[in-house]
């Protein structure tokens, strides 16, 4: 699968939040979401610009997971452009000790605070950092990008 998507720095999240709602985004998920991002030591994949993530929303205790492989970056008219391969989890402890047993060490640890919403058919994230700048990320075609 193909991942097309735009970030930026966002001013306030709560108005930008209200105007995504008034144009008809539906909430799909609001609360904690912590990124484990895995890499061999020898980083080979780092190396290959390629990441290796476990996703997980609302702590580490739940059970709505993902583990994502994104490929090489690149950038097309504008838009941050990659493949992605992406699986829901069933048990985060018992993933992260397979990744583990497979030689994988958490290189990066990203917690933060966001709110998802599916705009028509682009998806619209707002992302609260505890030390960074908010951040909006929009995905999805071009077009819908765009719309959205």
């Amino acid at each position: 699968m193909r991942e097309v998507e735009l970030k930026s720095v966002v001013d306030d999240v709560m108005i930008r939040r209200q105007l995504v709602e008034l144009a008809g985004g539906r909430l799909l998920y609001e609360g904690s979401l912590e990124d484990l991002r895995y890499d061999n030591a020898a980083r080979e994949l780092s190396e290959k610009d390629e990441v290796l993530r476990l996703r997980v929303y609302g702590g580490i205790e739940s059970t709505h997971a993902f583990l994502d492989w994104k490929g090489r970056t690149t950038f097309q008219d504008g838009y941050k452009v990659r493949e992605e391969l992406s699986s829901q989890v069933g048990s985060v402890a018992v993933f992260k000790t397979i990744l583990e047993n497979l030689g994988y060490v958490v290189i990066a640890e990203i917690g933060r605070w966001i709110a998802q919403y599916q705009l028509g058919e682009a998806t619209v994230r707002f992302e609260r950092y505890p030390q960074m700048d908010d951040l909006v990320e929009v995905e999805g075609e071009p077009e819908e990008i765009e719309a959205a």
